[in-house]
């Protein structure tokens, strides 16, 4: 009988077995069916920097003495001087990644080529189902409680007909399918958000595709910037979480898209790497070969001639138009991957609406029964926890809760002075 199993290993969990791995009276097992530790490895372009500081690693939030800090991996592999001189807050993606595998690989509680198939109430516990992916063996383990870490998967705006799939490709594929965009004479990039802007800019500034036609398309309003100012950052402490989740729901939804600009944004330095890469390219009369269009949604890809057709409607206008291109890749964001065997869990949980589960403060599933077993979500939080639902920095503070819950006390000291502003309304002292 284990105190909590997890299925997914990404940073989330990860960050909770690094924090479970120093209590010893606990017991955790972790399973993901891939083969070993990967953090979207199509997207880890060269020269790409993480959007939020080191700092914002495992642990340290919550224990900075613990040894899966990022500074202790560092020190582990003798970089500690060398980005001491780097001397920056925001580092590269590619080294984060490289952080990550090698807390995975160090964390006795995780379990790779392993994939949870079914979870059941047990009265008291959970059944959990593993399968071998090398050998297609089952097992089953008992655990008093459940952490549901399935991260998210990429979200496919329009229809697409199965030729045009051929040449298309979604956003974590880049890398491992760049070598099929060789010799292109069009690539069309769909979306607004970073991973769209790493990939054209990655694109533009490869003297490979300098005869390429490249197409960037998207149906937000502009390529805006991502939001940094340092009182609006306070949207991602444990202050404003706290304060979200205590508004009602509808509330909570309307809320959200006022939060946009935090999270679905631009880096500065990557728009102005694509803006010079075009000027550059204009000097002495010279067309840069680039089509850039907001405010167009795209409705479908269908293959004609031996092309991608792409369908979109300018929805400013309310005008559709189409454009040609012999590549696509989607970067058009991601939404949560709910596995199959959770629906089987559906009807004993209770549902703020027909999509969003109900959820605490601290991650749990809110259960029709008044179990003491409990099931906590790290996927599918946005209309609980606020836009800071994926952010790296708060995953820690979801952790110190979740853990304090399993352990019935407080182990972690919940920081409350996290933030400046005051977001609950003032009370006379």
């Amino acid at each position: 009988m284990y105190d909590v199993i997890g299925a997914g290993i990404g940073p989330f969990n990860l960050g909770l077995a690094a924090l479970l791995e120093d209590i010893p009276e606990t017991s955790a097992l972790f399973f993901d069916k891939k083969k070993e530790f990967a953090w979207h490895p199509g997207l880890l372009i060269k020269g790409t920097d993480l959007q939020v500081a080191f700092l914002a690693d495992l642990v340290t939030l919550a224990d900075p003495k613990s040894r899966y800090t990022f500074l202790n991996f560092l020190h582990e592999h003798d970089r500690l001087y060398r980005f001491y001189t780097f001397n920056e807050f925001d580092i590269p993606r590619r080294e984060f990644n490289d952080y990550l595998s090698w807390a995975a690989s160090e964390i006795k509680s995780c379990r790779f080529g392993s994939e949870v198939i079914d979870v059941k109430n047990a009265g008291g516990h959970y059944d959990v189902s593993v399968k071998n992916i090398e050998d297609g063996s089952i097992s089953v383990y008992q655990t008093k409680h459940f952490v549901m870490g399935t991260g998210s998967e990429p979200l496919i705006p329009a229809e697409i007909d199965d030729e045009a799939r051929q040449d298309t490709m979604v956003s974590t594929e880049y890398l491992f399918r760049k070598d099929e965009l060789a010799g292109a004479e069009s690539i069309t990039v769909v979306g607004s958000g970073q991973s769209a802007a790493e990939i054209f800019s990655d694109l533009l500034q490869d003297e490979q595709y300098r005869r390429c036609r490249l197409q960037w398309v998207t149906r937000s309003a502009g390529f805006r910037e991502l939001e940094t100012a340092k009182l609006g950052q306070e949207m991602f402490t444990p202050d404003y979480v706290e304060y979200f989740n205590r508004l009602p729901f509808q509330e909570r939804l309307n809320t959200l898209p006022e939060l946009d600009g935090l999270r679905h944004g631009i880096d500065s330095d990557t728009l102005a790497a694509i803006y010079d890469a075009l000027y550059h390219r204009s000097i002495s009369g010279g067309s840069p070969d680039v089509y850039i269009q907001p405010m167009a949604e795209l409705e479908k890809i269908e293959k004609q001639n031996g092309r991608c057709v792409l369908s979109f409607h300018q929805w400013q206008m309310d005008e559709s138009f189409t454009a040609d291109s012999e590549k696509v890749i989607l970067a058009t964001g991601f939404k949560p991957h709910i596995p199959e065997w959770f629906t089987a869990i559906s009807p004993d949980i209770e549902w703020e609406d027909e999509k969003r589960f109900k959820v605490t403060a601290d991650s749990r599933l809110v259960f029709k029964d008044d179990r003491r077993h409990h099931f906590f979500t790290l996927t599918n939080l946005d209309h609980a926890h606020g836009t800071g639902a994926t952010n790296l920095k708060l995953s820690v503070y979801r952790n110190q809760k979740i853990i304090n819950t399993i352990l019935g006390r407080e182990h972690f000291s919940i920081n409350k002075k996290t933030a400046f502003q005051q977001f609950l309304p003032a009370r006379k002292n």
